[in-house]
């Protein structure tokens, strides 16, 4: 019998565990059906996938920008650290005024760890090329994340930014999109 509660015990633990950070984001945008269909992202999963996305373009542009084998993804990849760390402070110093009620998480989620791993293991034209595969493809996301929010999100102040953000975040795709492959 005690075996029995341990198990069930284990059970119901892995269960919270994998459940939990599956739990930070709307299944929408966990899957992609809402950039699919142009639905608005909640405030909250537009904060969380901002945070992260941004802590995967700094971390993985800083690894470009010594590791790279190419001079063009070199500076692309020292202008992402810049401007990906600029968006992230302005997107704390919004959500700490108290009025956007959303906790940044503290680190990447599983997904965005996941490619950064997979970087760190490359070196030379392998590693050119998933950086500037994994630069498109957020790219891509970042732009349809916040034309999403900058047209319908539910708080001002960070409806407002999206739309100024955007701009920078086109030109970060176009910039993206003529990197060496």
């Amino acid at each position: 019998e005690d075996a029995m509660k341990a198990k069930i015990a284990a059970a119901l633990l892995a269960t919270c565990l994998f459940t939990v950070p599956a739990a930070a984001q709307s299944a929408g945008e966990r899957t992609g059906i809402n950039a699919a269909l142009g639905v608005t992202p909640k405030t909250e999963d537009f904060v969380k996938e901002v945070a992260t996305s941004d802590m995967f373009e700094i971390e993985s542009s800083k690894l470009a920008a010594q590791d790279a084998q190419d001079a063009a993804i070199k500076t692309f990849a020292s202008q992402m650290v810049t401007d990906h760390s600029k968006t992230s402070s302005e997107l704390k110093s919004l959500v700490s005024t108290g009025t956007a009620k959303v906790e940044l998480p503290a680190a990447m989620d599983g997904a965005h760890q996941s490619k950064l791993d997979k970087l760190k293991g490359l070196k030379g034209a392998e590693f050119d090329k998933q950086y500037v595969s994994d630069q498109q493809a957020a790219h891509k996301d970042a732009v349809s994340l916040f034309e999403r929010y900058a047209k319908g999100g539910d708080h001002p102040d960070l409806k407002v930014w999206a739309g100024k953000t955007l701009p920078a975040l086109r030109h970060h795709q176009e910039m993206a999109a003529k990197l060496p492959k």
